[in-house]
């Protein structure tokens, strides 16, 4: 885990493209569900924020 916080910090493609995959995931997982309005309530804006992240980290390098 302290090795994937690293290679964060360093501004790798890897780490961050799956971070945003996890949130891009999240999202979609939040707009499913049919258990709480709250996060179908915010499940655009946590799809939105994945899917920017993951446009601006394509420009980082390997």
């Amino acid at each position: 885990m302290t090795r994937f916080l690293e290679r964060l910090l360093r501004l790798r493609r890897n780490e961050w493209e799956l971070l945003a995959s996890a949130l891009i995931g999240l999202g979609v997982f939040m707009m499913m569900q049919p258990f709480t309005l709250s996060l179908y309530s915010y499940s655009f804006v946590v799809t939105l924020i994945g899917t920017v992240l993951f446009v601006i980290v394509s420009h980082f390098p390997e």
